[in-house]
């Protein structure tokens, strides 16, 4: 059955993974396309679309700024 989505921050999530960032893409693409695992013509662009929100969690996670983590930005007392 399909899971969902978990969040994938930290601290939700302390130490992400590739098979996270992926599981979520695949559940993702999933949800919206309406199929588990898509029919052999529809397979390439359902595999491209996993890989194209697999990337852009990837770079919304590396890009995110969490408060009381080993912040970029130290203000001075």
């Amino acid at each position: 059955m399909c899971r969902s989505i978990k969040t994938l921050r930290p601290p939700a999530t302390p130490e992400v993974t590739d098979e996270d960032i992926r599981a979520a893409a695949l559940q993702y693409v999933r949800k919206v396309s309406g199929f588990r695992a898509p029919a052999a013509h529809n397979r390439e662009v359902f595999d491209q679309a996993v890989d194209a929100v697999a990337a852009a969690t990837q770079e919304l996670l590396d890009g995110l700024q969490i408060r009381g983590s080993a912040a970029r930005h130290h203000t001075h007392s």
